[in-house]
């Protein structure tokens, strides 16, 4: 079965047949295809207290129920729902009382097919917009089970989960930005999952493919093509049918193949290389980016018509470092993970690790988390877990080192700001407490991270008493 586009039905009210199959003909063709008909006010009346409509395009000229009267009731019982009349009465005086009553727009017949998709198209946006406002004042998840690959209980990441559930079921692209290493894999496929789309989640990584290859790649070949295509291809928005193309590294994408993108999203339809037979596409686009795209505008190098295009659905994955609250179960769930695929005992873990992790800016994010931990599971030996291997992944010293005196590196002189500097004394007691603070109290944590061994650190501590 064929995803339904929009979530909602675009309720065509007209007594005449052939205005009916005129208007469906015309939003199938352009990809609306969750459509329900009704013939006079009566029907509309019978469906409006179980259904709701995304789009509703009413004629005011039918027998029984008057048109306005019609007009009002529906923005009356469906208020968030845009009503577009269309009417063979050019009179002003009724489009001035439409649009003053709330009609979305109004177009006199015969109407230009054109116009009507385009008023469609903006009507179905708004009434998206308003859906996801509604769903994002709930505080509950509806499917909390979708986010079941994503380990978090941080405030940030469940704004993104309520925005994700609230965007999935609509057909405008989206855009995950986020460093290297967040997830926005996983978000893309969230959004799927909760799309509804019976399609495929088919990904590509754009980064480094020149115009010819991009073109392939997304919109395949007919045989004879080109030098070499023995057999004709199928590109991947024609394997997203009906589901979800996520493109990924899109801020890296070539200039000429940008256009391409552009027209792709702006018309809805490709030319596969070797044919001038457009072919259509109901596919759903996500795209994701560990680059600044606004940068990249201003700089030049990405094209703000199509940004515009990208972004019509935004969403910003936090790095680690804003959501460290997440350590712990990150760390219990990527030891039970390694342990599974290595088949290998879970280590036991001290508890100074968490302290030493939450020391760490971790650039690469929770990606770079799962590769230190399961390298630590790789070359663990011994029943209790040995830190030397995530000390040689974060670059921070180790019980050795620092009881010969070797101390972490300090960039930069964080004394410089001060228009007074602090006594010795004063100093080593901030330094003291702060690695205290930062190390939750642990005197062993503490010591590393100020270079001392712990004998050193505890006669400071007993000296400053």
């Amino acid at each position: 079965m064929s995803h339904l586009n929009p979530a909602e039905p675009v309720l065509v009210v007209d007594d005449e047949e052939l205005t009916r199959l005129s208007v469906r003909t015309a939003l199938l063709q352009d990809g609306i295809t969750n459509i329900v008909e009704c013939r006079n006010g009566q029907e509309v009346r019978e469906r409006m207290p179980t259904e709701s409509f995304a789009a509703v395009i009413l004629d005011l000229s039918m027998p029984g129920l008057p048109g306005e009267e019609l007009l009002r009731l529906l923005l009356e019982e469906k208020p968030e729902t845009p009503v577009i009349v269309s009417t063979a009465t050019s009179d002003l005086e009724t489009a001035v009382r439409c649009m003053r009553a709330g009609a979305f727009d109004y177009l006199t017949k015969p109407v230009d097919q054109t116009r009507l998709l385009a008023s469609l198209h903006h009507a179905i946006e708004r009434w998206e917009t308003a859906r996801e406002m509604r769903s994002l004042k709930s505080t509950e998840l509806e499917a909390p089970e979708a986010f079941a690959d994503i380990i978090t209980s941080d405030r940030q990441m469940l704004q993104v989960f309520r925005y994700v559930e609230a965007i999935a079921p609509t057909t405008l692209p989206v855009l995950i930005t986020g460093e290297t290493g967040t997830g926005k894999e996983l978000v893309a496929r969230v959004i799927h999952s909760l799309s509804g789309r019976k399609g495929s989640f088919v990904t590509v990584n754009v980064a480094g493919l020149d115009e010819t290859l991009f073109a392939d790649t997304l919109f395949g070949h007919v045989k004879g093509a080109y030098t070499g295509a023995d057999a004709a291809r199928e590109g991947v928005v024609a394997k997203a049918e009906d589901g979800t193309l996520f493109l990924d590294e899109i801020g890296d994408l070539a200039a000429d193949s940008q256009i391409k993108l552009l027209r792709l999203l702006q018309e809805r339809e490709y030319y596969p290389l070797g044919t001038d037979e457009p072919q259509p596409t109901n596919a759903r686009f996500v795209f994701a980016s560990n680059v600044d795209m606004s940068k990249g505008t201003s700089q030049g190098r990405f094209r703000k018509d199509l940004l515009y295009r990208l972004q019509s659905h935004h969403i910003r994955v936090p790095p680690l470092r804003e959501r460290m609250d997440d350590l712990p179960a990150l760390v219990d769930h990527f030891f039970d993970k390694a342990s599974k695929a290595l088949n290998k005992k879970r280590p036991s873990v001290p508890k100074e690790l968490l302290t030493l992790l939450r020391n760490y800016s971790f650039p690469g994010n929770v990606r770079e988390l799962e590769g230190i931990v399961f390298d630590a599971v790789v070359r663990h030996k011994s029943h209790v877990l040995s830190l030397a291997s995530f000390r040689d992944a974060i670059g921070r010293p180790g019980k050795e080192e620092t009881e010969a005196g070797t101390a972490p590196v300090v960039s930069g002189n964080p004394f410089e700001t001060l228009q007074k500097l602090p006594t010795i004394k004063q100093a080593v007691a901030m330094l003291i407490e702060d690695s205290l603070r930062r190390a939750e109290g642990n005197q062993d944590a503490a010591a590393r991270l100020l270079g001392l061994s712990r004998s050193a650190l505890s006669k400071r501590l007993n000296r400053n008493l």
